[in-house]
């Protein structure tokens, strides 16, 4: 079944077209948690050669509806925050891991971090919390 989800998810993925230009893959996504990764590239960022406050929010943004897709199905974003807590830079790539903190019948919440990742050793860069409602 886990297989499955994850195949779901991905095809759903594969049709936004704004991840076309990031280049966003999903690594899992289970009940109740969700990984987004992306490689780091330049045209994801800024003049001084961070990554792109929006970037961090679309990982984050997607990481959270995955997270809460996964326990009411279709879904759409309510609200979320983000904390950015240190410069995106010198990674190879980003890596948003979500969870749902507490969920009902019509909506979740779930947090998310985004860590900056190199040689396999990760380092917070960001912290997400949001409201995720079940789609009409």
């Amino acid at each position: 079944m886990q297989a499955d989800l994850l195949a779901y998810g991905r095809q759903v993925l594969a049709r936004q077209p704004f991840n076309g230009v990031v280049g966003a893959t999903l690594e899992v996504f289970e009940a109740g948690t969700a990984e987004l990764s992306l490689p780091l590239a330049a045209h994801l960022l800024q003049q001084d050669g961070f990554v792109h406050g929006g970037v961090l929010s679309y990982l984050a943004d997607n990481a959270l509806t995955y997270a809460g897709g996964s326990v009411l199905g279709k879904v759409l974003t309510s609200e979320f925050k983000i904390n950015y807590l240190r410069p995106a830079r010198d990674a190879d790539r980003l890596v948003a891991v979500a969870t749902v903190v507490g969920s009902g019948r019509t909506q979740a919440v779930c947090r998310c971090d985004i860590f900056l990742e190199r040689a396999g050793e990760r380092k917070l860069c960001a912290a997400a919390q949001g409201t995720i409602r079940k789609a009409e």
